[in-house]
């Protein structure tokens, strides 16, 4: 179960937001200004945060500067401000993304699953035993360092976005990858795009390979779940 912390000095803000949360399952931390916040993130870290920009006692920014000093916590920014410069300087400090004020609900819960699919995804690769650069899964070749692809000694020239899929999915032949992971492995953490992108970038990759080999049926799709690489072709 994972742990939002919340904080905002509008107390409807703070219980409504936290009721949504937690009927969907998540644990909430709320508090009302950034000293206090700060104190509690550090006793019982979360794994996640949004932060109201406006408060007393500390802002968004200071609380955000000085978390930053010791965690990479996943922080999202509410802000009731039309300012831009706000969101460039947030971001700039290590805000992972921003929401503006009225926010929906739906809107920055989805917001926060992607911040937390992200973490997850990063921990991951950190955890990871080191391998060798270079991707070899039957006929497929991929050398991540050159940019290079080649599918039964015929190269294929990619773009970046469709390199990134295609690894991710050969990177565990067999394991189904849901968009969302495709997603995460195809763009960097401040893009935003439709999930149906990635069907557009596999209809693209099929057509690349097909070129070079029109047998080539490797990528599977499941429909409603996601695809995979075949275990063996």
């Amino acid at each position: 179960m994972s742990t939002i912390a919340l904080v905002d000095d509008d107390k409807h803000i703070l219980t409504s937001v936290s009721m949504a949360f937690e009927a969907e399952g998540y644990k909430t931390q709320t508090y009302s200004d950034g000293v206090a916040a700060l104190a509690g993130l550090q006793q019982d870290p979360p794994d996640v945060a949004v932060f109201d920009i406006k408060m007393p006692r500390m802002d968004g920014m200071e609380l955000l500067r000085r978390v930053r000093q010791h965690s990479d916590l996943p922080v999202i920014f509410l802000s009731s401000k039309d300012d831009e410069v706000d969101e460039l300087f947030g971001l700039k400090m290590g805000a992972d993304d921003f929401v503006r004020k009225p926010f929906s609900q739906r809107l920055l819960m989805e917001r926060v699953r992607v911040a937390l699919r992200r973490a997850k995804t990063r921990e991951a690769a950190a955890s990871a035993p080191a391998e060798s650069q270079v991707l070899e899964s039957g006929k497929l070749v991929m050398d991540p360092e050159r940019h290079a692809c080649s599918w039964n000694g015929n190269p294929v020239a990619l773009t970046v976005t469709e390199f990134k899929i295609l690894q991710s999915l050969a990177q565990r032949p067999g394991i189904v990858k849901d968009r969302n992971a495709l997603m995460d492995a195809a763009y960097a953490d401040q893009i935003y795009v439709d999930d149906r992108t990635i069907d557009s970038h596999i209809k693209r990759l099929r057509k690349k390979l097909i070129a070079v080999d029109d047998a080539f049926d490797a990528i599977e799709t499941l429909y409603g779940v996601g695809y995979r690489f075949k275990e063996r072709f």
